[in-house]
């Protein structure tokens, strides 16, 4: 890998081993036979290869979040029902795209259980992501989300984006539209459908 740096291009060489291998049976060798890195480079920038793993999911994950987020954020003139329901529908949209990456964010949410380091980046992580989510749901600038914003509608966001995406891996077809999930929420919250 030619042109980035060194920190750069073991994540991109990380997130290749992840597309081809995932999570689970990637190992540092393999990274650094990508890369033409040394194995001491990946304790040098990322303390791990977990952590190197974790930070490639993590990044690729933002990289295609934000990208749709991006297209549901700035829908002039709507509800944030109808801003969650854009995003969810631009989850599924590019889901098949992204299906490796899913998987191997999957692995590693599994890894947590096992690695305090894991479980420790990946919290770090969701606390920006329901921030992030909150804000664009809410359609607000992230630092005016409050805690409880976040704690809430960014929490909820979280738990929507995981399971719909978690039945999509498993049967595509039988995972629940942006569609059903609104409308679901507004029967358990009893608000009109407008």
């Amino acid at each position: 890998m030619l042109g980035m740096g060194q920190r750069d291009d073991l994540l991109a060489g990380a997130r290749q081993c992840l597309i081809e291998k995932g999570y689970a049976h990637t190992t540092a060798r393999d990274i650094v036979a990508v890369t033409g890195a040394n194995l001491a480079s990946i304790g040098y920038h990322f303390g791990t290869k977990d952590a190197l793993l974790n930070a490639a999911v993590i990044a690729a994950l933002d990289e295609w979040g934000t990208s749709i987020e991006d297209a549901a954020a700035f829908l002039p003139d709507t509800t944030p029902r109808e801003r969650l329901a854009a995003f969810l529908d631009g989850l599924l949209a590019t889901a098949s795209e992204q299906r490796a990456m899913m998987v191997a964010s999957t692995q590693a949410a599994a890894q947590a259980e096992f690695a305090v380091e894991v479980r420790e980046q990946l919290a770090k992580t969701f606390t920006t992501i329901r921030r992030e989510l909150a804000a664009m749901v809410l359609g607000m600038a992230a630092e005016d989300v409050t805690r409880e914003q976040a704690r809430t509608v960014g929490s909820l966001t979280v738990t929507m984006i995981n399971g719909v995406m978690s039945q999509w891996l498993v049967d595509a077809e039988s995972a629940p539209t942006a569609a059903e999930l609104i409308e679901a929420m507004r029967i358990l919250t009893g608000a009109s459908s407008d």
